[in-house]
């Protein structure tokens, strides 16, 4: 059988047994013939080696093609051999052995410090106990890093006034105590005053009390303010701004915490406490994004960097 036959009878068992679409069966084959081209006409694909598909994928990364590219490009080869060898067609899956191609881990979006100093000044500027709510909010995420879902379902009784810890359960059920900064205990103190508004106006709405419970209460089902509710509000506020909202989310001022502390001259250990990582490793990233910032600084303002080499 030629290899068209054998990639048609692959096609065919895609829409058949597994009702793949047009789309994807089109991406299939488009797959299977790039290697097919780069095996020329001297080695049939349905004859391919181990060797021919590493050989193939090593020419993907020479190319400059992604990690996710490559790596869609093996799972196709995968399943062709695998259905060839489920059809008797041969007798092993010369893709078995061989690892995919690592995806380089994704930075988070970097905030700048002055970017986060213009946000703060916008939100300390909104009318009324919104206004006071939306401050406090982004005041004590900036100088706690916390999660957005902890942020949000925090419970009235994790702070107290003029105390500059909270106590937050994160991942886990896992337990921390973090520090706020000066501005944060103000507008949480600024907030607490008006509080009794989003207590009174969830309790009209929901015709409950549990809602008192909350930090942040509201009216919707959970009690409180959802995640959902407060990247809208931060991406409103962004506008008002003059940030450009794409770039912008509560996990942002996360990162940005992280990030401007290590600038900052704090240790990772204690980086990583405060974000309430289990694992060191998930917090290195951070340096990461430090060591990306430095180079392009220098790329950018080295006199030397501008010289052609």
């Amino acid at each position: 059988m030629t290899d068209t036959t054998h990639v048609e009878a692959f096609l065919e068992m895609l829409a058949s047994e597994r009702g793949a679409s047009l789309n994807t069966l089109s991406a299939y084959k488009r797959d299977l013939q790039d290697f097919a081209g780069y095996l020329g006409k001297a080695t049939r694909i349905s004859a391919a080696t181990r060797s021919d598909v590493e050989r193939y994928l090593r020419s993907l990364s020479a190319a400059g093609l992604s990690a996710s590219t490559a790596q869609r490009r093996l799972s196709s080869l995968r399943q062709f051999f695998q259905f060839l060898v489920s059809d008797r067609r041969r007798d092993d899956n010369p893709t078995s052995v061989i690892d995919g191609p690592k995806k380089g881990r994704a930075l988070p979006k970097l905030l700048s410090e002055s970017d986060v100093e213009r946000l703060l000044a916008q939100a300390s500027q909104q009318p009324g106990a919104e206004g006071a709510r939306l401050a406090c909010l982004l005041e004590v995420l900036y100088a706690s890093g916390l999660r957005v879902s902890e942020l949000v379902g925090l419970p009235v009784s994790s702070v107290r006034r003029n105390d500059r810890l909270i106590f937050v359960v994160g991942k886990g059920g896992r337990e921390r105590l973090v520090p706020l900064s000066p501005a944060a205990v103000g507008a949480l103190e600024k907030y607490l005053d008006v509080r009794a508004h989003f207590v009174s106006k969830a309790q009209n709405t929901a015709g409950k009390k549990p809602s008192d419970h909350w930090l942040f209460p509201s009216r919707g089902e959970q009690g409180h303010l959802t995640r959902q509710r407060f990247a809208q509000l931060l991406k409103e506020l962004a506008v008002k701004a003059g940030i450009d909202p794409k770039a912008l989310s509560p996990h942002t001022l996360r990162h940005a915490f992280a990030t401007h502390l290590l600038a900052h001259g704090a240790d990772l250990r204690s980086v990583q406490k405060m974000l309430g990582h289990a694992d060191i490793s998930t917090t290195q990233i951070y340096t990461h994004i430090q060591e990306k910032r430095l180079t392009e600084l220098v790329a950018e303002n080295h006199p030397l960097a501008k010289k052609a080499v």
